[in-house]
């Protein structure tokens, strides 16, 4: 059958599912909401463990038999958070979707800043509100919600193989990851692989993500004395540890704001214009700070570096006293062009600090964890049938975009299944402030994107 002769009179038997389904999806995606899963070691594993049982609990209720919690250690040999595994083989020859979310969070940070509890889904404004209610519980049920309406309406006729794989650790990087899948690489085999950890173009505007920026993460300490000193009494020979840090961090930029560490791959985005002043909305930018780099405002998003200083090791001003510091630490989180081989760019970092180190300080640059990037292809032919289902379901063309960010479990799985064809999808847009306060996603998107995967279930089980 040829791919433009696949069920197209399912869409509205399957959108007719969706919505008569869609309550429940919300119910329970606000449930996932109210576990606070951070696979961090400052917070409760414990709450892992509900999570993960809750998730199998829901592939379970979604027609799903075959469902294991499985668990790896990490490198470091502590144990790793659980995973939730769900199959239903395929029959008859056709070939295995494998569906990847995540059920981890990020912390919620200042609390304060929380229009409702962040632990707490709420409605409002036509949207959801809640932390992780983005990045990446919307990314689990929409993989559930999907599977389930496509079995509701085909039945019998599903004989593609389905595997939802749920990982357990993603926002701390998946560090078990590469061991799981290796131990149970039979069990997780597919010809195409679905990663709902992404987003649309827009409120409206679907996308199928088709690049993902590498990431290194490091922290640069630098020290100037063996112990601290009176800053009245030595300071004026003496600069102290947090000012030379200032100082060295300072060189990372141009005076543009373009990332200034030399040896770093940067190339010109393809794909759809973004007007300043859209990104200016989204992002909620001053109106006065001026936005760096150079070049198309979607390649400083996705082809080009981004260096940001995410943490410091410094005294508050509340608890700073009238002294020099001898150490003084910074953590830096570089995003890469996709093609960029993340070893070498931590070289090229490692050289720019230690050629760059003011007044002759001690410079020490410790690596905390690299993401490779990924290039997907548009062309592939489970791509095509995933941009027709997206096209046809919220009725305008799908865009193929970029992401500035970087997702662990697509480079562990593609160099896992290197034939397989990968679809990077989800339910974020440009408002869902994932990562920050007031974290939410667009429930008619997020309906949508629903109907858009049954849909792809559906003509993906019916091609040859």
């Amino acid at each position: 059958m040829t791919l433009e002769g696949t069920h197209t009179s399912l869409l509205p038997s399957l959108r007719q599912a969706v919505a008569a389904d869609f309550a429940a999806a919300v119910g329970q995606l606000s449930g996932l909401v109210r576990i606070p899963a951070m696979a961090w070691d400052s917070f409760d594993p414990a709450e892992l463990d509900t999570a993960a049982r809750h998730v199998a609990a829901l592939l379970h209720e979604a027609g799903i038999t075959d469902v294991d919690i499985l668990q790896a250690p990490r490198p470091d040999g502590a144990p790793g958070a659980p995973a939730v595994v769900g199959r239903r083989p395929a029959r008859n020859g056709k070939p295995t979707l494998l569906l990847y979310a995540h059920y981890d969070v990020q912390p919620a940070g200042d609390i304060a800043l929380w229009e409702s509890p962040p632990f707490e889904a709420v409605e409002r404004d036509g949207r959801l509100w809640g932390r992780g209610v983005a990045d990446n519980k919307a990314g689990v049920m929409l993989h559930l919600a999907a599977f389930r309406n496509a079995l509701h309406v085909l039945g019998d006729d599903l004989e593609l193989g389905v595997t939802v794989f749920i990982d357990g650790e993603e926002e701390a990087g998946s560090p078990p990851l590469p061991l799981l899948l290796q131990q149970h690489a039979d069990l997780l085999h597919a010809d195409v692989l679905v990663v709902a950890d992404s987003g649309n173009w827009k409120v409206g505007v679907p996308a199928l993500t088709t690049s993902l920026r590498g990431l290194i993460l490091g922290t640069i300490e630098v020290q100037v004395l063996d112990h601290a000193l009176h800053s009245g009494t030595y300071g004026g020979p003496l600069l102290d540890a947090v000012t030379v840090l200032s100082r060295l961090v300072a060189t990372l930029h141009h005076d543009d704001g373009g990332v200034a560490v030399e040896g770093l791959l940067s190339s010109d985005a393809p794909g759809p214009f973004l007007s300043e002043e859209e990104f200016r909305a989204d992002s909620g930018v001053r109106p006065e700070v001026p936005l760096a780099g150079s070049g198309s405002l979607t390649s400083r998003l996705w082809t080009k570096p981004a260096l940001a200083v995410i943490g410091m090791d410094v005294p508050s001003v509340a608890l700073s006293s009238d002294t020099l510091l001898p150490v003084a630490r910074a953590k830096f989180s570089l995003s890469l062009a996709p093609e960029t081989d993340t070893a070498a760019a931590m070289e090229a970092v490692r050289r720019h600090v230690e050629s760059h180190t003011p007044f002759g300080a001690d410079v020490t640059l410790t690596p905390a964890g690299r993401t490779e990037g990924f290039a997907g292809d548009a062309s592939s032919r489970a791509a095509r049938t995933m941009l027709g289902a997206m096209e046809d379901t919220w009725g305008v063309p799908a865009v193929c975009m970029g992401v500035g960010g970087s997702i662990p479990a697509v480079n562990i799985l593609t160099k896992l299944y290197p034939r397989a064809e990968v679809l990077i999808t989800g339910a974020e847009d440009p408002d869902s402030r994932a990562h920050g306060a007031n974290e939410s996603i667009h429930l008619g998107d997020f309906e949508n994107a629903i109907v858009a995967e049954a849909l792809l279930i559906a003509r993906l089980n019916s091609l040859d």
